[in-house]
């Protein structure tokens, strides 16, 4: 049958990936869908989906969560959309498209947004049973089935940006992984050598491995026609049961190959500037096309402005297409990846600047010209920056360029904030948004939120890396503007956290719903408050709790309703539902009895045991009605609580100092063991972690720490505002020489400054570098006192340090809080049928269904409620 409409221009759209909804809706804001019948023919059984978070699946997230396309925005516009119908054939004579399904459309004009198809070398076994592809839903689903049924190691060829992403996806399988790379480094395209290095470190401390500078020869297979190995061309062998193809993609031309339009040499429908093949009728954006500059681009972003200027083209707007910004930002693996402009410095008489720091992972470089003008970079590991940096390309950045490489406390680095860029510089580049007009839609259009702009815009809306930077310049604006912002800790408070912590301390206001009530925003008031405010608040009157008559226990009456899932359970959630047990080890130090009695307890309750970075032993696996039981024994053996589940002190590291180690000149493990007694269960509003090094050689890592202390032949030096993590931050020197005496007052003032005027969720080194005047101001007041609240501060940490208590001791003795530890309220003899384990390496671990997370069997559920 040939579906026609008389008289009504048709649009037919081949292809309905994210460059083909990009496509639909700029067609919908020119009004096309009104004036034009529109026909999408979908090879894939879902509407467009976010593919660059297609790994974000793995993690929980739904098709539902992925779609970039709502069955609203279809309808409303009258579209067509065919799923799982592709086109076979075009008859450009006829201006006719047949789909798989034998349907024939009609069209005036017609746009092909095929994408691309991975390829996979040529070599033999690539089609054996257990090798995949790493590009659609359908292609995850089935390596997770594979893997979960038929696999223990995986192997991926490639290692670029997908490759990396589906050694992610595998690990989190369970499976022992393997990178294998052509190039003699990781994401050749994105970063250089030095990148390549700090990002090889970073992906091998995670317990993959990585076979660079060779390439794939052939896959083994076993008789049953499965794979069980690969031969790499440097002529070892590699024992794996599943494989993984990622070593890059083609562009999908085939359809207009065999209807005789123009192709490139190397692949690719040939366009114009308007994104026009070689028939005036048909349009090809996306990674199937060959722009003019004689590039394909694989990026969303440069297929977005082909899909608009397409758009702009069929409305007759003028729109033109002559290459693009092939800037990116990536979290791979947890690792910031990000390059920028001329990034490999191909620019005559360039230099480089680089700042590279092995033991934190990361690698900064950034290109100048001659002329100083800033060409490009790279950046692994800590990425913060790239938003500015990318926006300055192109000009002579304000400051020295290793101001802008150098780390945070280092003493050099800068911050550069929205006002040094220039209006036209590019903020989303994947929608082409200037800073212009982000500060169009504020003064202009009277946006007052990032969710506003974000939809006047379109930045912020694309691969999301441009985020921060857009709300630093609408509250810049909006300030610029004499408007007020709404500083707000959340729609229940117009005051900030700080503010808040201040009227609980001043007025005595030990009760959530007593603060709600007195001074949260009118149409809160009454109310439940929110996700954001109730821990925040639960952590404030925690904090304060002898100084303001509260309960210190965070799970008693009110309070318990305040906490979020790890503090109900006083143990972290995992990824099946169970939970971990970390028993405190101050200082690490621990006898060989308590070792015997946390394996013995791991071991009578099958549990996996972990030597963590923190100097703990970490038990993973425990069911919540198992936690009390646990609890029990490793309170009557003389542990307490860790504390690993709340937002307070983490671990207080330490080396073994003057006692054992010939360098030391302080006992660090007394000076660790004492700190972590006195801050254990301290509130904050994040994590905190420390360590002691009895030297200047550093053992403890000290200087990446909230708070870290290094010895000296004279006392002690105190660093504050370090951390890990992300983004790495080197702590800033408080002072030095300190006694014990000294050194524990000035940790104690530090420590309450930072709870007291902290944001929430905010650790030490951000607020170190957002509160005015930074490490001077905390100095003077610190050190010097110069706000006069010193005495204050001691105050309320001496409350603290007599008014704490263990929370398990506390559990275990009462029967009304042991009742919350079940899985079920209305069964709790009832285990949790999800929660379920095999074993690995003579230990367990989480037998989870990634793709079906949170369902359950129905006949486990009836009659039940889950608590």
């Amino acid at each position: 049958m040939t579906a026609t409409l008389g008289g009504t221009p048709t649009i037919v759209l081949v292809g309905h990936g994210m460059v083909g909804q990009r496509f639909l809706e700029a067609l919908a804001e020119r009004g096309l869908t009104a004036t034009h019948r529109v026909v999408v023919l979908c090879e894939e059984p879902r509407p467009a989906y976010d593919r660059v978070q297609l790994t974000s699946y793995f993690s929980g997230r739904t098709p539902e969560e992925l779609s970039l396309s709502d069955e609203e925005f279809i309808k409303e516009h009258g579209i067509e959309l065919h799923l799982g119908d592709p086109a076979e054939t075009i008859d450009r004579q006829a201006r006719k498209v047949t789909a798989r399904s034998g349907q024939v459309f009609g069209y005036d004009t017609l746009v092909l947004a095929t994408g691309s198809y991975p390829f996979v070398p040529p070599v033999p076994g690539k089609d054996a049973e257990g090798c995949f592809v790493y590009r659609t839903i359908e292609d995850l689903l089935a390596i997770e089935e594979y893997a979960k049924s038929r696999a223990t190691t995986g192997a991926v060829v490639g290692g670029g940006l997908l490759g990396l992403e589906a050694a992610g996806a595998l690990k989190g399988l369970g499976l022992t992984s393997h990178i294998v790379e052509f190039a003699p480094r990781l994401m050749p395209v994105q970063v250089d050598e030095g990148g390549g290095a700090a990002l090889l470190r970073t992906i091998e401390e995670m317990g993959l491995t990585v076979h660079t500078g060779t390439g794939t020869q052939e896959i083994v297979v076993g008789e049953d026609g499965a794979v069980t190995g690969m031969k790499l061309s440097d002529g070892s062998e590699l024992a794996t049961d599943l494989v993984v193809f990622s070593a890059g993609v083609r562009p999908r031309d085939q359809l207009a190959r065999d209807t005789g339009l123009t192709v490139g040499e190397r692949g690719g429908i040939s366009v114009d500037e308007q994104c026009r093949t070689s028939d005036p009728q048909v349009f090809a954006i996306g990674e199937c096309a060959l722009a003019s500059d004689g590039r394909v681009y694989g990026l969303v972003a440069p297929g977005y402005e082909m899909a608009e200027t397409a758009a702009a083209t069929i409305a007759a707007d003028e729109a033109s297409f002559t290459g693009a910004d092939l800037s990116t930002k990536l979290k791979l693996l947890g690792v910031d990846v990000a390059s920028f402009g001329d990034a490999h410095g191909t620019a005559a008489d360039c230099l480089d600047v680089v700042y590279a720091d092995s033991r934190s992972g990361t690698y900064k470089k950034l290109v100048i010209g001659r002329d100083g003008r800033l060409l490009g970079g790279i950046l692994v590991g800590d990425a913060d920056a790239y938003g500015t940096l990318r926006a300055l390309t192109g000009s002579v950045p304000p400051v020295a360029p290793e101001q802008l490489v150098l780390p945070a406390g280092s003493g050099g680095q800068v911050t550069l904030g929205p006002s040094a860029l220039p209006d036209e510089a590019v903020i989303c580049s994947c929608h082409n948004v200037t800073k212009g007009t982000i500060r169009g839609a504020v003064t202009e259009h009277s946006c007052t939120t990032v969710p506003e702009v974000k939809k006047c815009t379109k930045a912020g809306t694309g691969c999301g890396s441009c985020v921060k930077v857009l709300g630093q310049l609408v509250t810049a604006e909006l300030e610029a503007s004499g408007v007020e912002v709404d500083k707000g800790l959340c729609g229940c408070f117009a005051q900030t956290r700080e503010e808040l912590y201040e009227i609980v301390l001043a007025l005595r206001i030990n009760s959530y719903q007593a603060l709600l009530d007195r001074y949260g925003r009118e149409d809160a008031r009454g109310g439940d408050g929110c996700e954001t405010c109730k821990p925040a608040i639960g952590s404030i009157i925690a904090s304060l709790a002898p100084t303001i008559g509260a309960g210190g226990y965070v799970l008693e009456g009110e309070q318990a309703a305040l906490q979020d899932t790890n503090d109900h359970f006083l143990a972290n959630l995992q990824k099946n539902g169970s939970y971990s047990i970390v028993p405190r080890i101050p200082g690490g130090e621990i006898t060989p009895e308590k070792l015997i009695v946390i394996g013995e307890v791991a071991r009578d309750f099958g549990l996996y045991t972990k030597i963590t970075g923190g100097q703990r032993i970490d038990m993973f696996g425990a069911r919540v009605e198992q936690l009390p039981l646990i609890w029990a024994r490793l309170v009557d053996a003389g542990f307490e609580s860790g504390h690993a589940y709340g937002k307070s002190l983490r671990t207080v590291k330490s080396c073994v100092g003057q006692t054992w180690c010939r360098y030391g000149v302080q006992d660090s493990v007394r000076m660790a063991i004492d700190l972590e007694l006195r801050y254990r269960g301290l509130r904050s509003p994040h994590k905190l972690k420390s360590a002691v090094s009895g030297c200047a050689r550093e053992c403890a890592e000290a200087q990446s720490k909230d708070f870290g202390i290094i010895a000296t032949s004279n006392g002690w030096n105190l660093y504050v505002g370090g951390n890990g993590g992300a983004t790495p931050r080197h702590a800033d020197l408080l002072a030095q020489d300190l006694s014990d005496a000294e050194l524990v007052r000035l940790i104690d003032r530090f420590l309450m400054f930072y709870i007291r005027t902290a944001d929430r969720l905010e650790r030490t080194s951000t607020w170190l570098e957002r509160i005015e005047g930074g490490l001077d101001h905390v100095r003077d007041v610190v050190v010097h006192d110069s706000l006069g609240i010193c005495e204050e501060l001691e105050g309320l940490m001496r409350a603290h340090v007599a008014g704490y208590r263990d929370e398990w001791a506390e559990t275990i003795n009462d029967p009304e809080k042991l009742a919350r530890f079940v899985s079920f309220v209305n069964a709790p003899d009832t285990p949790d049928p999800v929660v379920g384990f095999v074993p690995e390496r003579d230990q367990i671990k989480p037998d989870l269904p990634l793709l079906t997370i949170g369902t359950r069997p129905a006949e486990a559920l009836e009659g039940s409620v889950q608590r």
